[in-house]
C-alpha cells in the first residue's frame, strides 16, 4: 500500500461574511497517494483552486483537518509553513506568477536559491531544466519575450526544480495546444512521479485524462465521485 501524500477529512473554507458569506469548501474528503497523479476535475466555481491552495497552505481552511505527509500545516508557525513549502511543494499558478525581470533560468532557480544553493548553481540547473522542457535556446530569455504556453512550461520547472515530495499543478495545459499539453504532461509526469512524490493536477482539459491514474470529480464544494477514467466521469 502505497504511502498517503496528502490526507484532507471534511474540509471547509469559506470567503466573506453575512449576505456575501459564500462556501467554496463543504466538508471534502480526499486522499492523494505517494507516486500518483490525481486530476481534480469539475465547472468553474466548484471549489478546485481553494482546495488545492488549502492543500498547499496557501489558504488555512475555516474547519477540518488537511495532512501533508504526516504534517498539519495549520498547526505550524508561519516561518515553519514557509520552510515546509520550500522543501516539500512545488505550485504551478494558473497565472504563472514568473519574476518579470528574471531570465528563464533565473526564474526557474528561485526554489533552489530559496533554499540557500549558491545562485550560479541553482540557475545552471534551472537552465538544464529548461532545456528538458523544450526551451534551452530560451534560457536567457524574460518571461515577456515567450508565448503563454512558453512561460508555462517555465513555470512548471519551476515547480520541480527542487525535487518536492508533491507537485500542485493549477491548468498546467490551460495555455498549451493540444499535441504540446499532451508533451508536457508526458515530461511532468516521467520528471514529477516516483513512489516517493505526488502530483495534483487540477484541469479542465478531458485531453489530458490518460495521464491521470486517478480523477477526482468536484461539484459545488464537494467531490462526488473518483473514477480512474473519461468514460466513468462522464456518467
Amino acid at each position: 500500500m502505497k504511502e498517503s501524500a496528502v490526507v484532507c477529512k471534511n474540509l471547509i473554507k469559506t470567503y466573506g461574511a453575512g449576505s456575501n458569506k459564500v462556501t467554496a469548501l463543504r466538508g471534502v474528503d480526499l486522499e492523494v497517494r505517494s507516486g500518483e497523479l490525481l486530476m481534480l476535475a469539475g465547472p468553474s466555481g466548484c471549489g478546485k483552486t481553494t482546495l488545492i491552495s488549502v492543500i498547499a497552505s496557501i489558504l488555512n481552511q475555516d474547519s477540518g483537518e488537511c495532512k501533508v505527509f504526516g504534517n498539519d500545516l495549520n498547526h505550524m508557525t508561519k516561518p515553519e509553513r514557509i520552510a515546509f513549502r520550500a522543501k516539500n511543494i512545488g505550485f504551478v499558478f494558473q497565472s504563472f506568477n514568473l519574476f518579470p525581470t528574471l531570465t528563464i533560468a533565473e526564474n526557474v532557480a528561485v526554489p533552489l536559491i530559496i533554499q540557500g544553493i549558491e545562485r550560479h548553481i541553482a540557475t545552471e540547473r534551472g537552465a538544464e531544466l529548461i532545456g528538458r522542457m523544450g526551451l534551452g535556446d530560451r534560457v536567457n530569455a524574460y518571461p515577456a519575450d515567450l508565448s503563454g504556453g512558453q512561460q508555462q512550461r517555465v513555470a512548471i520547472a519551476r515547480a520541480m526544480i527542487h525535487n518536492p515530495r508533491l507537485i500542485v499543478c493549477d491548468e498546467p495545459t490551460s495555455a498549451l495546444d493540444g499535441d504540446t499539453g499532451h508533451k508536457i504532461m508526458e515530461l511532468v509526469k516521467k520528471v514529477a512521479l516516483d513512489q516517493s512524490r505526488a502530483l495534483i493536477v487540477v484541469t479542465h482539459d478531458i485531453r489530458i485524462f490518460p495521464f491521470a491514474d486517478r480523477i477526482a470529480k468536484m461539484e459545488d464544494g464537494h467531490i462526488i465521485k473518483i473514477v480512474k477514467t473519461l468514460e466513468e466521469f462522464e456518467k
